[in-house]
């Protein structure tokens, strides 16, 4: 089984029914999570109980990429037997924000952290983490293995380094936010789905997936917006929804 599952796609806050920035990875029954924003552990765990994950990447500390990171360390200390630690793959604030909220535990008790950005073999990816502009460090993620290339924006404004960040990707993962206003702040920190569209073009994405809409958009206005650049399929991000990794 090659795919990855849409665990979250709201920006900021969910949705009646939905839920924060989050994906599950299966590769040949090797699991990793992408960032674990508001209300996704449930839904991770319905996929893989007790939190029975291999690795997780955090892309930045904003809660609605990382707060539920914390449900899932609760799990692997006080639900049964100590299990090794899990690879935990993330920018240094992502600790620092979720040790606040209990700090008579250390989180490393559970995860073993390795850096982002930076380059790390993980299961069967080799992980690649880029800066990525954002309020803070964020870290946009490639994976490739065996010839597939998923690629994962995290948050982002405009930046050059997201056409090799996608470069080729068979599914380029790029947050459409569409906050009213966004394209005309001085310092740009997200993106339109206009813009997610022109990136994954200019890298020659294959296949692009929208994520973190913001709270009432209307998600099919924002595929249409996408199309207008993108040559290539264009999804947007749904709850449950699965997507096939394949390679043409």
């Amino acid at each position: 089984m090659r795919q990855i599952t849409v665990l979250g796609s709201c920006g900021a806050f969910p949705e009646p029914g939905r839920a924060c920035s989050g994906f599950l990875v299966d590769w040949d029954g090797y699991r990793l999570v992408l960032d674990l924003g508001y209300a996704t552990l449930p839904r991770l765990l319905a996929r893989c109980p007790d939190g029975a994950v291999d690795a997780v990447v955090i892309t930045h500390e904003h809660p609605d990429h990382c707060i539920d990171l914390h449900g899932l360390f609760r799990i692997r200390l006080y639900g049964g037997p100590r299990e090794p630690k899990m690879p935990l793959y993330c920018p240094p604030g992502v600790l620092d924000r979720l040790s606040g909220l209990e700090p008579d535990v250390d989180l490393r008790a559970v995860f073993e952290v390795h850096p982002l950005p930076g380059a790390h073999q993980v299961g069967p990816f080799v992980l690649t983490g880029v800066p990525l502009p954002h309020y803070v460090p964020n870290a946009g993620v490639r994976l490739q293995a065996n010839g597939m290339t998923l690629a994962y924006t995290g948050d982002t404004g405009p930046d050059p380094l997201l056409a090799e960040l996608g470069r080729d990707a068979d599914l380029f993962i790029v947050e459409a936010t569409d906050r009213d206003g966004e394209v005309s702040r001085p310092v740009r920190n997200l993106m339109t789905s206009a813009e997610a569209g022109r990136w994954a073009q200019l890298a020659g994405a294959r296949r692009l997936l929208l994520t973190h809409f913001w709270p009432g958009n209307d998600r099919a206005a924002s595929v249409a917006a996408a199309r207008v650049e993108f040559g290539g399929d264009v999804l947007a991000a749904e709850e449950d929804l699965v997507v096939p990794l394949t390679i043409d």
